[in-house]
This record gives C-alpha cells, sequence and structure tokens, in this order.
C-alpha cells in the first residue's frame, strides 16, 4: 500500500516504527494503547492478548492489531519489559476535541529493562541496575545506573571474568555495549538473565562521554568523583548517563552524583564464591530464601533492603570502617527496647528514595506525595527513639535525617488525605489551597445539584414518573423516556437516539447548563493537574534532601536488622584485626541452622596463614564437611559487612578474597566438560589466591581419573602452602585419602576429619570434627539411605569387602589400561608371537585379493595355535 493510501494515522505509526526500529510501539489512540503488525504479534503471544486485524499494511496485507486499554497499560508494559522486550510509549500531545485533523503523537519515553522508573512495574524493592561496559584493551570500564532512586557508580576490572563476578554482584537488568564483546562475555550475560542492548559508538567515545557528565555536574574536572584518570569507566558512566535521559526524554536531575567503587576496598567475591556460598540467591537461582541474605535481611524498609544486599556482596577491608558498622549494631543489641521502637517507627516509612526519582522524573502520583508526607512525619518520632550516647556512625545517620516541615505543610495544605491513584477523575486537591479551583468545584457542584431539580420538575411536567436525566461521554447529558411512556414527551422536546427501550432528548435549557458544567468540569481537572505538576515541581528542589533521608535510614534500618538477628539466634561480636589466623569457637552456618532449627552441631576453626594453614578434611559423605567448609566462609563474610557471627567466639584476621571450588557440572553451551570447568575454577583461584586470602576446595580432581586426581590434589595443596612462612588459610576436602600423609612432609598442613559412630553395622554422623585423618567415606552406607536398590548395596559391600582383602594381603592389582589394546604389551610376553611375526612379513600392497584373504585364514590359523593370544 502506498503511503498516499495510508490513514493518516498510519504514516505516524510507521513515523514512530522507523525511530524505534527495535521497540514496540505503543500507540495512543482514545482509551486504548493499540499495537500493529509484528509488535501486535508479540504482544498477542506475550501476554496472551486476542488477535485481530484492522486495514491494511504497506505491503497490502491485514493489519495484525492487538490493543490494551490506557489505564491498565502499565502492567502490560511492565510484563513486556521483563520478557526483555523494550517498549516506546507514543502518546497523543493534543487533547482529541481541539485537534484539527489527525491528532498530533510522539513517543515520549522509551522504556527497557534497565530504565524502569514507574512504582508500578518495580515488584521488589531491589536495585534495578543498568549497567553500561567499555572495552579498553584487556580492561574494562564499567558503570552502574539506577535511575528509580539515582545511584550512580563506576569501576574498572581486568579481565573478563571480573566483569562476569561484577554482573553477579549486581545483577543488572540490561547492558549497553558500543559492539560485539570479547571473551564470549555477551552468552554469559544472556546466562545470567540481562538483555545486552548495543548501542551507539559515539556515545562511548572519551571527549563525548567526558562532556555529558561535566555538563551534567556542572563541574571542570571529574576529580571531585574521584574518577579523574580512570578513562574507560568515564566513557562507561556517561554513555550511561545519556542512554537513560534520551530513553526517558528527561534529564533525570535525582541523579546528582557519581562515586567510585574500588576494589581495594572492599573483600573480593567473585561470581563463583557468590553461587557457591549462596550469598544472595541459591546454588540452583530459586531466589532468596536459603540464602544468606535471607537470614540477614530484616529490615523494614525498601531503603534498608537494598543496602543490605550492597553490604553483603562488598564486604569491608578497613577494619576501622568494619569496628565502627560492629558499634552501631552492638549498639542495638544492648538497647532492645530503643531498637524495637525504632523498628516498629520504619513500618511508616516508604520507599522515599524512589518517590524522591519519581518526582525529580515528574511522574509521582498523589498517593507517592501522601506516603512521603506520612514518613516524614515519623522522622521526629525517630529522633526521639534513638537519643543519648549514640555510636559514631548511629550518630551520623541521625544527623542526616531530616523531617522537612516545609515539605509536610505543602503537601498537606495541598493534598486531599485520601487521594486517588492518579489525577484521571480529579479529587486530588484539598478544598482551600486554589480559590479558583473551589469556585469550579462549586459551579460543577452547584450544577449537578441543577440537574437532580431539573429532572424532579420534569417528571411532574410530564407525568412521566421514570423519566431519568443521564449522562454519557459521547451524548453529553439527556432525557431518557421509555417506550410506554413516548406518548406523554412534550412538543418541546429534541429527539437524539431512538433505543430498543426507548428514547432520548434533549431541551434547550438542558443544553445550555449541560454547556456549562461539561466547561467547568473541564476546566477543573485541567486545573487539577496543572496544580498538582506545578506541586511535583516545587517538590523537585528537594531531591537531594530526600536522597540523603532515604540514605540514612536505609543504613540504621540494617544495623537495627542485623542487631535483631544477632538477638534472636545468638550471635556473638566477632574480633577482627590484621593477622592471618581465623580462630572460631562453636561456630555454625547460619542458614542451615535456620533451616533445620534445634539439630546443628556447633565446630570449632583455627586457621593460622603461619601455623595450621592448610586443613585437610577427610570423612564419610554426608558427614558435614562441606556445610563445614562454607560455615567458615561465611562467617568470614558476616564478620566484613559489620555483622554479629554465630559463635561462641570468632577472631578474624581480615581476608582480601574469599575463593571457594565446591563442584562443577558440565557447560555443553561451550563444550566444557566437568573437570574442565574444575580446573578453570581452580586456575582462577591459583592464579589470584594471596597469603590474605581463605580459600575453600571440596573434592579437587575428582572429575578424572584417581591417579591423576590425587596427583593434582597434591600438586595443589603443595603449590598452596608455598615455601614460605605464611599462606592462605585453605579448608581442603577430599576423599582422596592418599593426601593424608601430606601432613608429613609439609609443615603447616594439618589433617582433621569428621567423626562418625558405628554399632551394629550402622553409621551415626557425629557432625563433630576431629583432629587426624580417616581412611572410610561409608559411600554405601549413604547410598543405601538414598534409595539405591538393596541387591545393588549388598553386592557393592562383597565387592568392597574382596578388594580391601586383596590389598590387604599384597595380592597382584589387574593392570587398567585407557583404551583398547589389539594386542599384550611386549613386557606380557617371554616369546614371539607367531601370529604377529608373521604379520611382519606380510606386504599388503604386493598381495593380490586372493593371496590376501589366504594369508588372513593363516593368521587365524596360527592365533588359534597354543600359546597364542
Amino acid at each position: 500500500m502506498t503511503e498516499e493510501k495510508m490513514t493518516p494515522a498510519m504514516r505516524q505509526f510507521y513515523a514512530m516504527k522507523e525511530e524505534h526500529p527495535d521497540c514496540v510501539i505503543f500507540f495512543r489512540m482514545g482509551d486504548f494503547y493499540e499495537t500493529f503488525g509484528h509488535d501486535a504479534e508479540i504482544v498477542s503471544r506475550e501476554l496472551d492478548i486476542v488477535l485481530t486485524s484492522r486495514g491494511k499494511d504497506r505491503e497490502g496485507e491485514k493489519m495484525p492489531l492487538a490493543g490494551v486499554p490506557y489505564h491498565a497499560a502499565d502492567t502490560y508494559v511492565s510484563r513486556l519489559v521483563a520478557k526483555g522486550y523494550r517498549v516506546a510509549v507514543c502518546e497523543q500531545l493534543e487533547d482529541p476535541k481541539k485537534a484539527k485533523g489527525i491528532v498530533k503523537r510522539g513517543v515520549v519515553r522509551v522504556i527497557t529493562p534497565g530504565t524502569v522508573i514507574d512504582a508500578s512495574m518495580i515488584a521488589s524493592p531491589g536495585a534495578r541496575y543498568l549497567m553500561s561496559l567499555c572495552p579498553d584493551g584487556a580492561d574494562f570500564g564499567i558503570a552502574f545506573l539506577d535511575i528509580s532512586t539515582g545511584e550512580f557508580f563506576v569501576e574498572e576490572c581486568g579481565d573478563g571474568g571480573e566483569v562476569v563476578s561484577e554482573v553477579e554482584r549486581y545483577r543488572p537488568q540490561e547492558c549497553i555495549v558500543p559492539g560485539p564483546l570479547p571473551c564470549g562475555l555477551g552468552e554469559r550475560f544472556s546466562a545470567q538473565g540481562v538483555l545486552v542492548t548495543p548501542y551507539e559508538e559515539g556515545a562511548f567515545s572519551g571527549v563525548r562521554a567526558r562532556q555529558v557528565l561535566l555538563d551534567r555536574f556542572g563541574t571542570v574536572s571529574l576529580e571531585g568523583f574521584g574518577c579523574e584518570g580512570m578513562e574507560a569507566a568515564v566513557r562507561a558512566a556517561g554513555a550511561a548517563l545519556r542512554y537513560a535521559t534520551e530513553t526517558q526524554f528527561s534529564d533525570l536531575s535525582h541523579i546528582t552524583g557519581l562515586s567510585v567503587r574500588s576494589t581495594a576496598e572492599r573483600m573480593s567475591l567473585d561470581a563463583i564464591t557468590l553461587r557457591n556460598l549462596e550469598i544472595t540467591e541459591t546454588i540452583r537461582g530459586e531466589g532468596k530464601e536459603g540464602t544468606l541474605l535471607h537470614v540477614l535481611d530484616r529490615t523494614r524498609t525498601s531503603m534498608g533492603s537494598r543496602t543490605i544486599r550492597a553490604y553483603l556482596v562488598n564486604p569491608l577491608l578497613d577494619r576501622a570502617g568494619i569496628d565502627a558498622r560492629l558499634d552501631a549494631v552492638e549498639y542495638f543489641v544492648g538497647n532492645t527496647p530503643a531498637r524495637e521502637t525504632f523498628q516498629d517507627l520504619l513500618r511508616g516509612c516508604a520507599d522515599i528514595e524512589r518517590i524522591a526519582g519519581r518526582i525529580a522524573y515528574g511522574n509521582a502520583t498523589p498517593r507517592d506525595l501522601v506516603t512521603l508526607r506520612a514518613s516524614f512525619e515519623t522522622v521526629p518520632e525517630i529522633r526521639e527513639a534513638l537519643q543519648g550516647d549514640l555510636p559514631a556512625r548511629v550518630r551520623e545517620a541521625v544527623d542526616q535525617i531530616s523531617d522537612f516541615p516545609a515539605v509536610r505543610d505543602l503537601v498537606s495544605r495541598a493534598v486531599v488525605d485520601d487521594p486517588p491513584a492518579n489525577l484521571k477523575g480529579g479529587g486530588v486537591i484539598r478544598e482551600g489551597y486554589s480559590p479558583e479551583l473551589d469556585e469550579l468545584k462549586g459551579l460543577s457542584g452547584s450544577g449537578k445539584d441543577w440537574i437532580a431539580e431539573y429532572q424532579q420538575k420534569e417528571r411532574e411536567r410530564t407525568g412521566i414518573k421514570s423519566l431519568k436525566v443521564r449522562y454519557n461521554r459521547v451524548f453529553g447529558y439527556y432525557i431518557e423516556v421509555t417506550k410506554p411512556n413516548l406518548a406523554l414527551v412534550p412538543d418541546d422536546y429534541d429527539r437524539k437516539q431512538t433505543t430498543a427501550n426507548g428514547e432520548r432528548f434533549t431541551t434547550p435549557d438542558l443544553r445550555e447548563k449541560e454547556m456549562l458544567i461539561t466547561n467547568a468540569e473541564e476546566r477543573l481537572l485541567s486545573l487539577e493537574a496543572e496544580l498538582f505538576a506545578d506541586l511535583v515541581a516545587t517538590l523537585a528542589a528537594s531531591v537531594p534532601g530526600f536522597q540523603e533521608t532515604a540514605r540514612a535510614i536505609g543504613v540504621l534500618d540494617v544495623y537495627a536488622a542485623l542487631a535483631a538477628v544477632a538477638q534472636r539466634n545468638d550471635y556473638t561480636r566477632p574480633v577482627l584485626d590484621d593477622s592471618v589466623r581465623t580462630a572460631v569457637r562453636a561456630g555454625r552456618h547460619p542458614v542451615v541452622e535456620e533451616m533445620v532449627p534445634g539439630s546443628f552441631v556447633p565446630n570449632d576453626t583455627l586457621l593460622d596463614g603461619g601455623g595450621d594453614q592448610v586443613l585437610i578434611i577427610t570423612g564419610a559423605n554426608m558427614a558435614g564437611k562441606s556445610t563445614y567448609m562454607r560455615a567458615v566462609a561465611l562467617i568470614q563474610v558476616m564478620a566484613q559487612i559489620g555483622s554479629f557471627v554465630p559463635a561462641a567466639h570468632a577472631s578474624l584476621g581480615i581476608v582480601d578474597r574469599v575463593f571457594t571450588r565446591v563442584g562443577a557440572s558440565d557447560d555443553l553451551s561451550s563444550g566444557r566438560s566437568t573437570f574442565m570447568v574444575e580446573m578453570q575454577e581452580l586456575a582462577n583461584i591459583l592464579n589470584n589466591v594471596t597469603e590474605r586470602s581463605l580459600v575453600v576446595l571440596d573434592e579437587i580432581g575428582r572429575g578424572t581419573s584417581t591417579i591423576d586426581g590425587y596427583s593434582i590434589a597434591r600438586a595443589v595443596i603443595e603449590f598452596l602452602h608455598g615455601t614460605g612462612k605464611t599462606g592462605p588459610r585453605t579448608l581442603f576436602a577430599t576423599h582422596f585419602h592418599q593426601l593424608i600423609d601430606v601432613e608429613a612432609d609439609l609443615k603447616r598442613v594439618k589433617n582433621y576429619h569428621f567423626a562418625v559412630k558405628e554399632t551394629a553395622g550402622e553409621i551415626v554422623f557425629l557432625r563433630t570434627i576431629i583432629p587426624g585423618a580417616t581412611d572410610r567415606s561409608y559411600g554405601i552406607h549413604v547410598a543405601r539411605l538414598a534409595g539405591v536398590p538393596r541387591a545393588v548395596t549388598q553386592r557393592a559391600e562383597k565387592i568392597l569387602k574382596a578388594t580391601e582383602e586383596e590389598v590387604a594381603s599384597g595380592g597382584p592389582r589387574q593392570r587398567k589400561f585407557t583404551q583398547m589394546l589389539l594386542f599384550p604389551s611386549s613386557e606380557a610376553r617371554a616369546d614371539p608371537d607367531p601370529a604377529v611375526e608373521a604379520l611382519k612379513k606380510i606386504d599388503p600392497d604386493a598381495l593380490t585379493p586372493r593371496e590376501a584373504l589366504d594369508a588372513l585364514y593363516e593368521l587365524k590359523a596360527l592365533a588359534g595355535k597354543e600359546g597364542s593370544p
């Protein structure tokens, strides 16, 4: 179909589609957002909406159509965005009633997974990051931006592995990139649920990106933000800010600063360790339950929930900073009444940070403002609850909280106590705030009173008792008369419409009053919208203060939550120092003990980089080796975020990195076997470990043959032990019982095992770690517990017994080959084999087919003689 034959609306649609080809266009038409063509097919398929058709497309075919009501559009858009689609919202830019010709339309925003700001589209209190990645040779600059809160920070990474770890740490929804990514990062991001969005390369140029940041912050350099000289990070940040402002058609004024997060200031937790220790998500990726975050997050506000997650993925290295947090937690532990009062008050605090973002963006709702006012009303009570001799961090946070009396007064005067969810039907602005609005309300109200009186008067004048004056948006006000009463209709009634049950009429008086009422109501709604927009614009000036208050409340919320968990679960304050020693008495696994209450067996741990540096842990399957090792690592992480820990006592040298390798699986999509995955994870550990690291290794070498696996495991222990006076604190669980001999060869290696009690052929796991080694794994017993058929386990016991007897007697062990041998090796034969000797004399190129067949029969005969194989 040619452009001339298209309707004006379709020409508008195709123009929008050409501007945003990678987006689903939500095209506003009256009370609906319509989608057309391929967009409609996507919407129908993904949202289970009926697909119809209207008119013809450019090719002259039927145009697919799918629409959603405009008042429910947020729900549908959020579902599309959650599935990884980008949605361009095309609005009517003028009142259709006043438009001359086709209504003007234009895209007012593009909603992507990383740029969602609407409250109705954000399901959880967690941060929603837009990530920007800028490759720079072998290095990478990264920026993270949460436009819902204004949080904005940058980092630099030395390789792709670090980038993957940052993705695991912050879980961005979307990542913009200037082009194809190296190191298979695009596939890794997709596997982690991150939408990768190519963005114009020019946005990542150094000069352009830098200028975007300087213009935003009104500075002449970036030194004040700590990122001067971080070229790749600055390029990533400039691109992120530009992408966000372009998609939102807004300058996003609540993004007021930029910070640098340095790996030198925090414990490094790579993606593998975050997963293995189940810090924020379970190994199976099934959400928060069963994670350390689930145990510790007893916060009462969304700000607190985001803050505690940030603490968990960024443990501190600075002892003074850790102790300051521990002081704050200890204050709340020792002041239970104050803590409980404070936490009760927090229930009245909404997500101030995100409301501030919506105020700055201009899409705050009436209920947002009332909720904001109510949140600030709790601040004086919070200050009253937190008085006296406060630790530095608590005092600092309390001092940063403001109750904004002028804001509270303004919102109280302007907005009714229980406003509607939006401005559509009015009823938002409080009486007395605007004289003009009050006058229009009076006129509208009196007009409706007039309608009621007019209806009664007409009933009496006409004698039609069922006569009604009604209103709809198409016909306005009209008089409705049923069929049995049509004979009583006066001559001055003008017929407007015939219906199945009667007819509709109007009169000159009704038309005149309708015009007055309609004009008043239209002006009333318009004025309310103007007044509310002005109110939001006024509040936008206070957004930086709102953000500071929100962050301070979030920090206090975390301290109180950690104290509540510590008190409930009997945690103790750890002692942190700069040694390479880990001493834990009666340590427990914080997640396991909560999931299986009352049955957890505590264990002691002594690790010393200069003494008991490497613990080789043997013992039965299911005895608790993996749980024990994870518990030690989690106690270290908890301590360095400033939390009390599940132990009777913990004296801990600060750790720079925690490494774990506690299981692997095939990566078939990349062609990597279990053993290859295991070795790559191991290589990462050995190449990056320092003497201040904590290393947790479980079953190294089990992915290959016994001899190879043992050899690798022993070599790893020797490497970690080193030849110096100290090394990384290491927990090494194994079923290679030959490794227990290493203790005699390396002075900083110690053997430990988990005790098992045997009674009448049955065993009981005592879950207690004790010095020394064991050479039994009790695998057959575990197989029986798992439900393996009894015939199999009984046969396994016989095979095990026979093997043990053979080894004990020193009998010959059967030789094993890794491939099939055509003939035994020469070492296994005393005399030459006649068949082999005859085969050596044959020249296959000189044989006819008949001669070759005869030779084969001869070889067979020789092979059958006594002494041949």
